[in-house]
């Protein structure tokens, strides 16, 4: 045992990591909690979810990024409660004490009360999700392909992605593209460019967040691509058969949700205040009431910004929180007194197919293949410290000119056909 004080992390995402970061080589001892023992690169999940990348390409194991960190370790396993007065985390039958607690659990996918749709429309927030989503892509020509029957050809070939944010205009724009670019001379008896993406959002337009300019732009490049915009009509029901959007039902086999988030078990763990997405309201230092010595951040976490918002769930921002959290950490140490968290925005991205993109840099906006390179370049920025920035960007390109074969692979058991259930995943990080 050490004299050191410990710090325990939950979960391995942005915020988590960025915190584990700033401990190492410092004089506490780490631990990092995650169910699973990879840090996910999540912005570009959709890529893997399109064939694009392979779950490699933006995924790292855990250990090997803090392999020389000798005060960090790592335990995996699925956090099952917390012990706030003993200072305890619980796993299972394993106790882990600590002295600072870091509380980065992340957001899963919310149904807005209609749980019953997540086994017929799969949400993307971690690789076993991605996965099926391409499982169920790919096998969605091939079977069209092997179809006598044009109505089944039909739903087969209709996707439907629920939610107009930079989740479901990413996804939109790379279905449409992998059927009419990716996947169009492959095939015999089906036309892949005969695909229908229809891309639901129940606001009046695409991308709320950013200027509505930006919005207006965004919408008329996924037209362009031919994806079929709905604005100001919300799904009403989904099923194994398709989708009810207003009084249109849609015939689906494929139905992609990227409309909401919603964080798990916090407010039962802690018994503290939560706002309705279940995020943990904090304290100006991100510590939660009545405990300074434990803290939440990230998605979890409810910190107002603005005129009466909240820090947006994005990657940036997680990342700030960690950092800060782990120097006040160490300050709190030291004995020295730390400000109060101050959330700076470095602004807005989304893609939208391979060639544009829209950003808005507090007030700097830019549209098109420029924002498309620059949107880019700016995940690369991000992958820098999990691996060697050249090899990623030789590797971005590459995909980018040659779209890689290798991506487009179906494997696993074929237990369902492009038309079955797809299970949803509870937990992300936890």
């Amino acid at each position: 045992m050490s004299d050191r004080k410990r710090v325990v992390i939950v979960g391995a995402g942005f915020g988590g990591m960025s915190a584990a970061k700033k401990l190492a080589g410092k004089n506490v001892e780490v631990i990092l909690i995650d169910k699973r023992n990879h840090h996910l690169f999540q912005p570009l999940l959709y890529q893997v979810a399109t064939a694009d990348l392979s779950p490699a390409e933006i995924a790292w194991p855990t250990r090997s990024i803090f392999s020389h960190a000798s005060n960090v370790s790592v335990f995996m396993g699925e956090v099952t409660g917390i012990d706030l007065p003993n200072r305890r985390v619980l796993s299972g039958e394993h106790q882990l004490e600590y002295d600072y607690l870091i509380l980065a659990t992340g957001a899963v996918t919310s149904y807005f009360g209609n749980d019953h749709w997540a086994g017929l429309a799969s949400g993307l927030k971690n690789i076993t999700e991605a996965t099926n989503i391409r499982k169920r892509l790919l096998l969605a020509f091939e079977q069209a392909e092997n179809s006598q029957d044009d109505a089944q050809k039909r739903r087969l070939l209709n996707f439907v992605v629920v939610g107009g944010g930079p989740t479901g205009v990413e996804m939109a724009g790379a279905i449409a593209e992998l059927g009419k670019k990716a996947l169009s001379d492959d095939f015999r008896r089906i036309d892949p460019r005969d695909a229908r993406v229809i891309l639901v959002e129940a606001s009046d337009r695409l991308l709320g967040a950013f200027p509505q300019s930006l919005s207006d732009y965004t919408r008329q490049a996924l037209e362009s691509l031919g994806v079929e915009v709905r604005l100001g009509t919300p799904v009403s029901d989904i099923t194994k058969q398709g989708v009810q959007i207003g009084e249109e039902f849609i015939p689906a086999a494929n139905v992609i949700w990227g409309a909401g988030v919603q964080v798990l078990d916090l407010k039962d763990w802690t018994q503290k205040p939560a706002d309705r997405g279940g995020r943990i309201l904090v304290e100006p230092d991100l510590s939660i009431p009545d405990h300074d010595n434990v803290f939440v951040i990230g998605d979890a976490a409810h910190i107002p910004w603005g005129d009466g918002g909240t820090v947006p769930g994005i990657a940036p921002a997680a990342k700030q929180q960690g950092k800060y959290v782990a120097g006040r950490i160490l300050d709190a140490m030291a004995g020295t007194k730390t400000p109060a968290f101050k959330y700076r925005h470095a602004g807005n991205l989304a893609t939208i197919g391979r060639h544009r993109a829209v950003i808005d840099l507090n007030g700097f906006k830019l549209k098109g293949w420029l924002a498309w390179w620059f949107w880019g370049l700016a995940h690369i920025y991000f992958l820098i410290g999990m691996r060697a920035p050249a090899l990623v960007m030789v590797q971005w390109v590459w995909s980018y000119l040659f779209r890689k074969k290798g991506a487009r692979l179906i494997t696993g058991e074929d237990k369902d056909n492009a038309s079955a259930v797809v299970p949803a995943v509870r937990h992300e990080a936890r």
